[in-house]
């Protein structure tokens, strides 16, 4: 019978022998005397207690390890730093020991100037040479004085004339950089003006359309009203068939006739109408192609223009970069003259 027990009967069992032991607990801790009396359960205000003590533990035992970590990177660095300090002092020490053997004072270039034994080394025979008069005196310092003022004078002028030649080329340059300036405010003011005419063009041929078409139709109004006044004003003994007030239901022959002629004109007046709008739209379609043909020649000069003022510009521009070209020394190619190094050295200081 227990092998047949089913998964949740053991479940349910299980279940239920748990909550029983709550249960037990439950009644012990109520019927137990101290904790009734107390009145808090003593067990879990210990076991907060005991977290809180291991809390501080661990960030004590964190704390202490940080500090660990700190002094060992002191130790270190000052180790690193003594290291430094005992390489830098022997490098000092090479350096002064080399210097000691190797370079010598009189090894130097200037040392026979500054010789404090110069004099005694001094041959008997070099002595006899010495010109007559006071030791060190030299007899061609004034002659040696005149030369280096002639040259100093030669340089300056040189200097004088390089920069005036400079200006010179700089004021050439900005006039024609001026006049390239001046050609293509010329150039814009002239597209600006066939602009201009083009629209004023433009507005009196609408305007001189607009005119007649107002002007044609004031004509065929007046003659509208004229011929209906004229028309209102005739007499008529016989009216229209079925408004006559008579008693005569009979239609003249006159008033037929006139009745004719009316629809006639009429129709042809209709005729007339259609064919003068016509002609209007024809007129109106004449001005507009015209217009847009002078539109369009005048667009295509503007562009030509356009195109030959920028071929200009660019010949001004590549004039002007290929004569700062041959002014300038290329040094990245090598291609350098004397006048380059006369720039050089030209003053005292």
């Amino acid at each position: 019978m227990l092998k047949n027990e089913l998964l949740s009967e053991r479940l349910a069992r299980a279940s239920l022998e748990k909550r029983r032991n709550i249960e037990t607990e439950r009644k012990e801790r109520i019927f137990n005397d101290k904790l009734r009396t107390i009145g808090v359960d003593k067990e879990a205000l210990d076991e907060q207690v005991k977290e809180k003590r291991e809390q501080v533990e661990a960030a004590k035992k964190e704390q202490n390890a940080y500090d660990a970590d700190m002094l060992r990177y002191g130790k270190v660095a000052c180790i690193v730093d003594s290291r430094q300090m005992k390489e830098k002092r022997a490098l000092e020490k090479a350096v002064v020991a080399y210097r000691q053997q190797n370079q010598h004072p009189e090894d130097r270039r200037e040392y026979d100037l500054n010789d404090p034994s110069r004099i005694k080394k001094v041959e008997q025979s070099d002595a006899q040479m010495m010109p007559p008069g006071l030791v060190g005196e030299d007899p061609e310092s004034k002659i040696r004085q005149q030369n280096q003022r002639e040259q100093l004078r030669e340089w300056l002028t040189q200097q004088q004339t390089e920069q005036a030649a400079e200006r010179h080329q700089q004021e050439l340059e900005e006039q024609r950089y001026d006049q390239s300036r001046v050609g293509m405010d010329n150039r814009a003011v002239q597209l600006q003006s066939l602009e201009i005419e083009r629209r004023k063009a433009a507005a009196i041929a609408t305007k001189d359309f607009n005119r007649s078409m107002a002007e044609e139709k004031r004509c065929q109004d007046k003659e509208i009203n004229g011929r209906q006044s004229q028309f209102q004003g005739t007499p008529s003994t016989v009216a229209v068939p079925g408004l006559s007030p008579s008693s005569d239901r009979r239609t003249a022959p006159e008033s037929l006739q006139q009745i004719i002629q009316i629809q006639k004109h009429q129709m042809e007046e209709k005729r007339r109408k259609e064919l003068e709008k016509k002609q209007e739209e024809e007129q109106h379609d004449r001005v507009r192609l015209n217009s847009a043909r002078t539109t369009l020649l005048i667009e295509r000069q503007q562009a030509r223009m356009n195109r030959q003022l920028r071929r200009d510009l660019d010949s001004a521009n590549a004039q002007l970069a290929e004569t700062h070209k041959q002014q300038k020394p290329d040094i990245k190619r090598g291609c350098i003259d004397d006048s380059f190094f006369s720039k050089f050295n030209t003053c005292s200081r």
